[in-house]
């Protein structure tokens, strides 16, 4: 690996070339509303685990359609008084794996609710939310890019975003948590969610930490990386040529440079600039657009790991700076 996208300083200044597609605002307000009026009452079971400081629940909400999503929230054992929330979003591939997985945030604090990443979950850590395509998938290359890529109705990440923002509601209306001291955080596809929820549904957040998000400036990533997940689009398109303008189109939709622009939450970034998966331009891209960004960790010498545990602890010190 080596610096292959632009000069910091010019990253620093950098803003997409794509616009936000012809009834973007509509698409994702009908597509939220839908979603909303299918909604069910939340389930919550306590499972017993080896962690004697943590007590974990195993959650179902719905989200897309009013399609069952799992969860894990773990909360502080004994914990009194409302606490603030941590909602945390999955890295490409996987799912929500086992409680003893994800104690950080609840070490710190926090309750922590973790959203299982529909229909992942094979590659590492697995799922157990299945992928519910009321339309048919279509042709697509394996992965998820490209799954129900014909039209924004019928994308896979139509389903994804709609679920990260109900986990963000579901999570506020959760029982011993303080709604208005809620952070969305994740990295890669997980940084790109905890973007999404945080434009979808902005007055429910206090604060947004994205690691090396994914789904940034899509448009130029495909044509500066040959890195995969974005490689899937480039073997989609292949195979068919003829729809790369209907392909890129749908995929607009789904860019969070565009929904960064709604955030209204204080945020924290970080980026690499030998990250071949996610290229700093495109999280430039998208850190660029939110009014309120305060940060973001530049790590010159890594790639796709962003800083590793380095930057989990600035993103707790940036969390409790506005949420304790």
């Amino acid at each position: 690996m080596a610096h292959f996208d632009l000069p910091l300083a010019e990253l620093r200044a950098y803003r997409s070339a794509t616009p936000a597609p012809a009834g973007f605002d509509e698409f994702w307000s009908r597509t939220l509303a839908e979603a909303r009026a299918a909604a069910k009452p939340v389930e919550l079971t306590e499972v017993p685990t080896v962690l004697r400081g943590i007590t974990t629940y195993d959650v179902t909400f719905t989200g897309f359609a009013g399609q069952p999503i799992k969860a894990w929230l773990n909360v502080p054992a004994g914990a009194s008084g409302p606490l603030p929330i941590a909602v945390e979003f999955i890295g490409y591939g996987g799912g929500r794996g086992l409680p003893i997985d994800w104690l950080v945030w609840t070490a710190a604090g926090y309750a922590h609710l973790v959203m299982d990443t529909r229909g992942q979950g094979g590659n590492w850590r697995g799922g157990a939310t299945p992928d519910v395509d009321p339309d048919g998938a279509g042709p697509s290359s394996p992965g998820f890019l490209t799954r129900g890529v014909r039209s924004p109705e019928t994308h896979y990440y139509r389903r994804l975003f709609t679920d990260a923002a109900r986990a963000v509601e579901t999570a506020a209306e959760l029982p011993g948590v303080d709604a208005s001291k809620l952070v969305t955080t994740g990295k890669s596809q997980g940084g790109a969610l905890s973007i999404a929820a945080a434009g979808l549904v902005p007055d429910r957040v206090a604060a947004v930490v994205a690691g090396v998000p994914f789904l940034c400036d899509i448009r130029r990533a495909v044509t500066i990386t040959d890195s995969f997940p974005y490689q899937e689009i480039v073997q989609f398109l292949r195979a068919n040529p003829d729809r790369a303008e209907r392909t890129f189109a749908t995929l607009d939709h789904f860019d969070v440079v565009n929904l960064a622009r709604r955030i209204t939450a204080p945020a924290l970034f970080s980026t690499a600039l030998m990250d071949e998966v996610c290229p700093p331009s495109g999280v430039f891209a998208a850190y660029n657009e939110i009014a309120n960004a305060e940060g973001i960790e530049v790590y010159e010498w890594d790639g796709h790991d962003g800083g590793k545990t380095f930057f989990d602890v600035k993103a707790l010190e940036f969390a409790a700076g506005h949420l304790f």
